[in-house]
């Protein structure tokens, strides 16, 4: 098994466990001191996490947080920073939100980053579910925040996230594209009948790409450039990949799931329908074979400790945010009342470890977690450690600590 760290970067400061600051600097997303120390200690965890042991990082994609929260405006622009302070880290985006991407600048972006980091890219595509931002970055192509529910807007945003990434793939695979969409406004070259009054002819005739310019000197295709380091473009990975739909589209496209439910059994329910469905595109994975999970994981002597360590500051913030968007049911138990939502007050870090959604104890704890879901997915590949209410919430060294310890008493009894 590999492993990874999954940063979701906070604004230190901000939040309810920093009220009086958070309030005094308002907006602190716009802050320019508060942001100079997110970059800090951002940097400081990914080098750290690459010297003591971990095989990849990865980051989300958000915009116009304002309070601080989930403050990851551009995944592959971080990613580049990092990938110049790191050696041997795998970096991943998880993911960009396609349907607010041009999908040719997605794919020279992402070549880029391949390029620069010799081939460390994972690629984490996701569809977006925050309609604060969706609703503003995916209006070119009419698509608003994925809601998972099966309404007309969230099929619309269901098929312009497939519609990108085909038009990406195309561009990493293709010397010369030629495309016309029947989901998108989108056309290469455009007008898509040839981009006439180029005026270097003979050059693109001369050293361009087959197909380029015809003999008339019109453009009837574009070469999209560089092409990724890696061949035909770095794998393929899906955040938060939850419902039935989702893992069917991940296995018919080869990408490979990282799932955030709550118990050992949901996701060897959700590992076997992808296995499944793998197979039904000719890739025969053992059970967990390429496949990710996530876990909300902290340190310490005692369990207790850890309890409150990890969970101080965290319960308002994870109700108040992530309550709204639904979250808090992955927090329901059996004998929660079916009929009534879970309150905010019950989505706390104690809750949290009952339900597996997140791993709080000494390390013997964490690994006898781990173990629980390798009892049921054998061949699980990845196991990713969720940094939610660490960076930004608790002191640096704390964090640090929290990575070392889990490389260093964890991994060797897992590790390939």
């Amino acid at each position: 098994m590999k492993f990874s760290i999954f940063l979701n970067p906070q604004i230190p400061g901000s939040g309810w466990a920093a009220e009086e600051n958070a309030k005094a600097k308002r907006p602190i997303g716009r802050d320019v001191e508060s942001y100079q120390k997110l970059l800090h200690e951002v940097r400081e965890i990914a080098v750290h996490a690459d010297q003591v042991g971990f095989d990849a990082l990865m980051m989300t994609e958000h915009h116009f947080h304002s309070e601080g929260f989930e403050f990851s405006v551009n995944p592959l622009m971080f990613l580049t920073d990092l990938a110049a302070r790191t050696e041997r880290i795998l970096l991943a985006p998880l993911g960009i939100v396609l349907p607010a991407w041009d999908p040719i600048r997605a794919a020279e972006d992402v070549a880029l980053l391949d390029q620069f980091s010799k081939g460390r890219l994972r690629l984490g595509v996701a569809r977006g579910y925050q309609n604060r931002w969706m609703n503003v970055l995916g209006q070119r192509w009419h698509a608003a925040a994925a809601r998972s529910d099966g309404s007309k807007s969230d099929n619309r945003n269901f098929d312009v996230f497939g519609e990108v990434l085909k038009i990406m793939k195309m561009a990493w695979e293709q010397d010369s594209l030629r495309y016309k969409s029947d989901v998108l406004d989108y056309e290469i070259p455009a007008p898509f009948s040839g981009i006439e009054g180029w005026p270097a002819q003979e050059w693109t005739q001369t050293f361009g790409a087959p197909g380029e310019i015809d003999e008339n000197g019109v453009i009837q295709s574009v070469s999209v450039c560089p092409k990724p380091y890696q061949y035909p473009h770095p794998e393929l990975w899906q955040p938060f990949t939850v419902s039935d739909r989702s893992v069917i589209r991940a296995a018919q496209e080869g990408i490979m799931p990282w799932m955030f439910t709550p118990n050992p059994d949901d996701h060897a329910a959700k590992a076997k329908l992808y296995q499944e469905e793998c197979a039904k595109q000719g890739k025969d994975y053992k059970l967990g074979e390429h496949t990710g999970i996530l876990k909300i994981v902290g340190m310490a002597d005692t369990r207790e400790e850890a309890i409150e360590t990890y969970g101080k500051g965290m319960q308002k913030d994870f109700a108040s945010f992530f309550g709204p968007f639904g979250y808090l049911e992955v927090l329901r138990k059996k004998e929660d009342d079916s009929h009534k939502p879970i309150s905010p007050e019950k989505g706390d870090f104690k809750r949290m470890n009952d339900v597996e959604m997140a791993l709080l104890g000494t390390p013997d704890d964490v690994k006898r977690g781990i173990q629980r879901m390798l009892d049921r997915m054998p061949d699980l590949e990845w196991f990713g450690l969720f940094m939610q209410g660490q960076q930004g919430v608790l002191p640096l060294d704390t964090v640090k600590r929290n990575l070392e310890m889990f490389a260093t008493k964890v991994i060797p009894e897992f590790q390939d």
